[in-house]
């Protein structure tokens, strides 16, 4: 039974998983991706995922992958731990980008379960194992199956702690019973995948979250995760509920990144709510119902 977790690297408690900011004509915008990691880190991220399922990396060629790792790292790697997201649904890609990633300085990588596939338990093992055998990098898994259409089970979850480079989890499929038993049996570092879990998940064992709201409640969410460290449960449930309506307009009125871009254009971080196909914008009836909900949160929007 593991008690501690002391061999794996610090990845930070309050991560964004960062949007990827694009220009009017569609480019990746690496001035306002270096500008948006400087924003997060001077309101309380420690780290940052560049390029998961928010950053459109599934959207993005490999060099634009590779130059957002890199802008973000030379914005802020000096004062927050950057993860890059190299997980593709092909072992031998994943492999490729996670050691170009490696080269570019990246503390860590975020490595998802291969998506559309469908692979077999065994063969999730062996992906997870190829990536993290690829580099010296510290692996944080993301266990996503509304995304993959296949967990990661817990015994290959198991399975995977005893790998030297796999040190911690990313959790979106919120199955405390599952989870608890991975904690008790090994030394993975979870981390909420789920905004508005993240209270529920420390109180399990989680040390913090890897966030979409947090894009746009920064300072909250870092006083949320202070709080539970803490052992202070009436400031953190208080900050939960004032979280609450900022977590439903960004995450459940639309996809992430898509609500998380259209609040940072009205907070002027952004200057546009740019995204790829197949993603579009919010029309004016989206916007109007996200703007209903930050209504009850008046601090957001000022």
């Amino acid at each position: 039974m593991a008690s501690s977790v002391t061999r794996a690297p610090q990845l930070g408690t309050l991560l964004t998983a960062m949007v990827t900011p694009f220009t009017d004509d569609g480019a990746v915008d690496y001035q306002k991706a270096a500008e948006l990691a400087e924003h997060l880190v001077d309101n309380g991220c420690d780290g940052l995922v560049v390029t998961g399922t928010t950053g459109e990396t599934s959207t993005l060629t490999d060099e634009e992958n590779l130059g957002m790792f890199r802008a973000v790292k030379e914005a802020v790697g000096d004062r927050a731990v950057i993860i890059a997201g190299t997980g593709t649904n092909d072992t031998a890609h994943s492999i490729q980008l996670s050691r170009r990633a490696a080269d570019l300085g990246v503390d860590a990588l975020l490595v998802v379960t291969p998506y559309y596939n469908k692979p077999s338990q065994a063969g999730i093992r062996a992906h997870f194992e190829a990536v993290a055998d690829s580099t010296d990098l510290p692996v944080m898994l993301y266990d996503i199956p509304g995304r993959s259409s296949v967990e990661i089970a817990p015994e290959t979850m198991i399975r995977l702690s005893e790998h030297r480079n796999i040190v911690a989890v990313k959790d979106a499929k919120a199955n405390f019973a599952s989870a608890t038993r991975v904690m008790r049996e090994t030394d993975l570092v979870f981390y909420s995948g789920d905004d508005g879990l993240t209270l529920e998940w420390m109180a399990l064992g989680a040390v913090g979250l890897v966030g979409v709201t947090t894009h746009v409640a920064t300072a909250k969410f870092r006083a949320l995760v202070d709080a539970v460290a803490a052992n202070d449960l009436a400031t953190a449930r208080a900050l939960n509920f004032e979280l609450e309506p900022v977590v439903r307009a960004t995450m459940t009125r639309a996809q992430g990144a898509v609500s998380a871009k259209q609040i940072l254009q009205w907070q002027n971080v952004l200057p546009n709510s740019r995204v790829r196909l197949p993603l579009v914008q919010l029309d004016d009836a989206e916007q109007a119902i996200i703007r209903e909900d930050l209504a009850e949160a008046t601090w957001v929007l000022g």
